[in-house]
């Protein structure tokens, strides 16, 4: 069974995600550290971008792709991000968008604006 979304209308998300997949990838919370210095980049932008590039890296280093993920977590430390957020979110994302849930925490590790965690499927 291929995998199936249910749209959302015009948000960057899935209100569902159906699939039958052999193996899954849990990935665990990533912030936007640079991978050449180890810093957190400045700002909810670049820590947006630097935090979706390193979830690329790391499901392209087991020969998956960004198009596998079916579940997305997003944690802000300040929902005003969040419109900001979905705009660089749809640059990494196709229009059958994994399904998606965007929290607002206290604070995240290393004084992070932003972390994502990701669950990916494949046959």
């Amino acid at each position: 069974m291929p995998k199936t979304t249910i749209p959302a209308g015009n948000f960057p998300f899935s209100n569902a995600v159906i699939h039958s997949s052999k193996y899954m990838m849990e990935i665990s919370g990533q912030i936007g550290l640079n991978p050449d210095t180890g810093k957190l980049v400045d700002g909810i932008e670049n820590q947006t971008r630097q935090t979706l590039e390193n979830i690329k890296t790391i499901i392209e280093q087991a020969h998956w792709s960004l198009s596998d993920i079916v579940k997305v977590r997003i944690y802000l430390t300040d929902i005003k991000y969040y419109a900001k957020v979905n705009e660089i979110y749809k640059e990494y994302f196709s229009k059958e968008y994994p399904a998606r849930v965007a929290l607002a925490v206290k604070e995240l590790p290393l004084g992070a604006l932003i972390e994502i965690e990701c669950t990916a499927a494949k046959e």
